[in-house]
């Protein structure tokens, strides 16, 4: 499992990527759906989600719909056509800096 401060910045382009990918997804599904494909690597928090995803609403980078599932009130995300235009920048800023910090690290410092 990663450190809270490492998943902070990168939780954002992981949650919209996937819902780019999935569509229609719920918050315990989105945090299923990182922990499996990460290898159980990035565990997501409801405390570090459910702040981001309201967030998110706010700005009308995704939409919520409620529905009912055995009984019981569920609220489903979705990407909004803005949504849609800030993945695609998210996602390409989170490669561009993970390509600068391989640099960074597989360069050796110069002796001064």
């Amino acid at each position: 499992m990663y450190s809270k401060e490492l998943l902070k910045g990168v939780l954002k382009p992981i949650l919209l990527n996937l819902l780019r990918e999935r569509g229609v997804m719920y918050g315990y599904e989105i945090v299923q759906a990182v922990k499996q494909m990460s290898l159980e690597k990035i565990l997501i928090k409801e405390g570090s989600l459910y702040p981001l995803l309201h967030a998110l609403l706010a700005e009308g980078i995704l939409v919520a719909e409620s529905r009912q599932v055995d009984g019981r009130t569920r609220k489903y995300y979705r990407l909004s056509e803005k949504g849609e235009r800030e993945t695609e920048s998210a996602v390409n800023e989170l490669n561009d800096f993970m390509a600068t910090i391989q640099l960074v690290l597989q360069t050796k410092p110069q002796q001064i």
